[in-house]
């Protein structure tokens, strides 16, 4: 896998754990622990996209 297929890849994720948050957010019976996490989780993929953009 190139760098620039990662970084894509990556990207895709982040967009998807996105619109995950979002929809989660909107529905009222929504764990809260469940969106922390899946914050968390897109967090991570930034701090990746990140690095691996500067390097």
């Amino acid at each position: 896998m190139t760098m620039s297929s990662h970084l894509q890849e990556l990207r895709k994720k982040h967009q998807a754990l996105s619109q995950q948050v979002e929809e989660a957010q909107r529905l009222p019976a929504t764990d809260r622990l469940r969106v922390a996490e899946l914050k968390k989780r897109k967090l991570r993929i930034k701090e990746q996209i990140e690095r691996l953009s500067q390097a």
